[in-house]
């Protein structure tokens, strides 16, 4: 299966970084049926063809997942957008 792994320094402190998390999650939830659910400092998500989580680090976060054969395919086009929203929710 194909993997993302993208790690983005920022300057939040962790409720501010959380709280980013939490509004990328919800944005996912509400347009693609995104599961979701806090294990600690990681958001989990899943859904049909992808399954990940988001883990905060002290100054980081650092986004996992693995894609199905269908989203696999768009590997280098969803990374971008990672990159991009990671850019501007977390500076």
């Amino acid at each position: 299966m194909p993997t993302i792994d993208i790690r983005h320094t920022h300057g939040l402190d962790p409720a501010q970084a959380r709280q980013a998390v939490q509004h990328i999650a919800d944005t996912l939830a509400q347009r693609f049926g995104v599961q979701q659910s806090w294990q600690g400092d990681s958001l989990m998500f899943k859904r049909s063809g992808v399954d990940g989580r988001v883990h905060l680090e002290p100054g980081a976060v650092r986004v996992t997942a693995e894609l199905g054969f269908l989203l696999g395919a768009m590997k280098g086009t969803i990374e971008d957008e990672i990159r991009r929203v990671l850019a501007e929710r977390f500076r």
